[in-house]
Formats: C-alpha cells, structure tokens, sequence
C-alpha cells in the first residue's frame, strides 16, 4: 500500500523554525519527484517547493524563497521541509506529495500520492 506518513506540525512563533518531514511506505521515493503544498480553508492547494521543475531547477514560491529549503533522504525514504523564519501567513496545512514524472509547474493537480496533511499554526 502506497503511503506517505508526516510528521505532527505544531505552534510556532515568528521567527521560529520547524521541520516537517514525510516517510514514504509502499514505494521507494527516491524514483519520485517530490514537493510539498500548503492549504488554508478557502484557498486552492498552494504549491510551495517542488523537486524537480522540468529544466532540473528546485521550485519555490516566492512568498517561502529564502526561508524553506526542501530536501530528502532516500536511505531513509523521508523527504523534509526546513521551514525557517516564519510569518503569520505561512499559517496553513501542509502536504507532502510525489508523482513518479517530473514536475511542470509544481502545482496540486499534478500530484499522485498525498500525505495526510499537518497543521502549522505560526502565532505570538
């Protein structure tokens, strides 16, 4: 059974960091492109990295450049998201996500395999 497993978010203060990260059963994740998105209630599933673009590029939106670095550890099939200096609007749900072709634009209607989604709430 294919599965991607996240780990619990959290309360953050801005400024604060948090990592999120993304184990994979199933599957090898290593043989998959992978990305992470972000929902708040109203709002289209926002991409906010993906690995990779089709040019070999890492995506980022702009709003998370600088701040969140995504990255993978394939002998531990887990992919992260580093999130630094948070602001009150990186607020949302997040999901980490794989498809086996590279990604075109690294947006929602792309993916394959979803995780489970969690919550990240950055408040003072």
């Amino acid at each position: 059974q294919v599965r991607l497993v996240e780990s619990r978010g959290g309360y953050v203060q801005p400024g604060g960091s948090l990592r999120l990260s993304c184990t994979a059963s199933g599957f090898t994740l290593e043989h998959y492109y992978i990305g992470w998105f972000r929902q708040v209630p109203g709002k289209e599933r926002e991409g906010v990295s993906c690995i990779s673009l089709s040019d070999g590029s890492t995506y980022y939106a702009d709003s998370v450049k600088g701040r969140f670095t995504i990255s993978r550890d394939n002998a531990k099939n887990t992919m992260y998201l580093q999130m630094n200096d948070l602001k009150f609007e990186d607020t949302a749900v997040y999901f980490c996500a794989a498809r086996p072709k590279v990604f075109r634009s690294c947006v929602w209607y792309e993916v394959d395999y979803w995780g489970q989604g969690t919550a990240v709430a950055v408040s003072s």
